[in-house]
């Protein structure tokens, strides 16, 4: 990875919190790894204690980082979390909400709407679009007081732009997210917070399936991104810089959502 422009070395002495970051090829990590580059000090979770590893392999790389372990779709544990975040460094100035679970594009998984229990929809719900809002919640008072702040809310194209069919829960919630986003953008602004969304497309984390990959090499730049490119949306939203971007959702999909010759 290229070393960051010294021109954005204000991030410096940010705190930052990123969720979802206990895969080593995952977008959270790589969010944390260019935040960290860029000069915050990291603090990342995960629902396992997998994230001290990604702590160790931050700190390896000269980023200061902290490693925090909890289930989010928990209200308890979720705010446990907040109150270790704020402790670590008194404060917290930058949010990047990107817990959730990957949608499911495989047909052999897929689920119809009519097949789709209670349970798999407030799942769906809790672990991609209420962990984020019970976590916003919780560290936003910060942020309104000190008048600064910044949130940056993970969606997908998955029910903001486009669908599939069979998982209609997770597109549902990741819609949510961008409600979220333009709501509390409205809220917070004259606050100096500002909220916003990055949706990507397919994206070539260690999870995806191969049919996932299959269509990233059909989209107009004949690829599946990466997990750095999104990082890059999200540090830029993270920006002191960015400070008149707000209630945005930033399409990271390499044109597939605006072509409309999708049969060739």
């Amino acid at each position: 990875m290229s070393t960051a422009p010294t021109t954005f070395a204000r991030m410096s002495g940010q705190i930052a919190v990123i969720t979802g970051a206990g895969s080593e090829t995952g977008i959270g990590f790589a969010s944390a790894r260019l935040l960290g580059t860029l000069g915050a000090h990291v603090i990342v979770a995960s629902t396992t204690e997998r994230i001290e590893q990604r702590v160790a392999e931050l700190r390896a790389a000269g980023i200061d980082a902290s490693g925090l372990v909890a289930d989010l779709t928990d209200p308890e544990e979720t705010d446990r979390l907040a109150r270790a975040a704020l402790q670590v460094r008194g404060r917290v100035d930058i949010l990047v909400n990107n817990a959730g679970m990957t949608s499911v594009s495989d047909a052999a998984e897929s689920v119809p709407l009519l097949e789709t229990s209670d349970k798999v929809w407030r799942d769906a719900l809790d672990r991609n679009l209420t962990s984020a809002f019970r976590l916003t919640r919780a560290l936003l008072p910060g942020m309104v007081e000190r008048r600064y702040g910044r949130v940056v809310n993970v969606a997908s194209v998955s029910g903001p732009v486009v669908a599939y069919p069979g998982d209609a829960a997770y597109h549902a919630a990741k819609s949510g997210m961008v409600g979220l986003t333009r709501a509390l953008a409205v809220e917070v602004g004259r606050y100096g917070v500002t909220v916003n969304a990055v949706a990507p497309g397919w994206i070539a984390t260690g999870s995806a399936t191969e049919r996932e990959l299959a269509m990233g090499r059909a989209t107009p730049v004949g690829r599946p991104g990466t997990p750095d490119e999104v990082a890059a949306a999200v540090a830029f939203l993270a920006m002191p810089e960015a400070s008149y971007v707000s209630g945005q959702t930033l399409i990271v999909d390499g044109a597939n959502s605006v072509q409309e010759e999708k049969g060739r």
